[in-house]
């Protein structure tokens, strides 16, 4: 993260709804949770919307192709960011970001990440990327440990600042 960018101001009770949910995976099931924000230009980031992490489900299917299982990345379900997409758009919102959680790692848009966001198919290619770090075990204490936002600034190339919670 650039230290010399200013923070992203995310709505506290928005922030709060992620941490929360980064946490609970993790003391549950050590997993990456991951979902979409949602707003408009006025106000970028209204609402946090969960998605289901297949990542488990596509590893055990094809551990060739997809190598990684939830505790060290992130698909979202198809059918949950097209519904918080169409939802969103029938309201006349966007989808404005993506956010998961790294178990047990830093805040930071990893190579991996790079990969998922730089496709050409990717649905959301203006979103801010928000990535929550958060440490623990399953069964004990998970606790959020940093977050960051990462924005493409060129095609492949992603810079990253700080997130800091900010009044709703």
């Amino acid at each position: 993260m650039d230290p010399t960018r200013p923070p992203l101001d995310v709505p506290s009770p928005v922030l709060s709804q992620m941490f929360e949910e980064a946490v609970k995976a993790c003391s549950e099931r050590a997993e990456e949770c991951c979902g979409l924000l949602v707003g408009n230009d006025a106000r970028p980031f209204l609402e946090a919307h969960p998605c289901a992490n297949d990542m488990n489900r596509l590893h055990q299917r094809d551990p060739f192709h997809y190598p990684r299982d939830a505790r060290h990345a992130f698909h979202m379900r198809e059918t949950d960011y097209l519904r918080v997409a169409k939802e969103a758009e029938a309201r006349g919102l966007r989808v404005t970001g993506v956010y998961h959680s790294h178990v047990n790692a830093g805040a930071y848009f990893s190579v991996l990440d790079q990969a998922f966001a730089s496709q050409p198919l990717f649905p959301f290619p203006d979103a801010v990327h928000v990535v929550i770090a958060v440490t623990g075990e399953p069964g004990g204490t998970a606790m959020v440990v940093g977050a960051g936002a990462f924005e493409r600034v060129a095609e492949g190339r992603f810079e990253g600042r700080a997130v800091r919670p900010a009044a709703s």
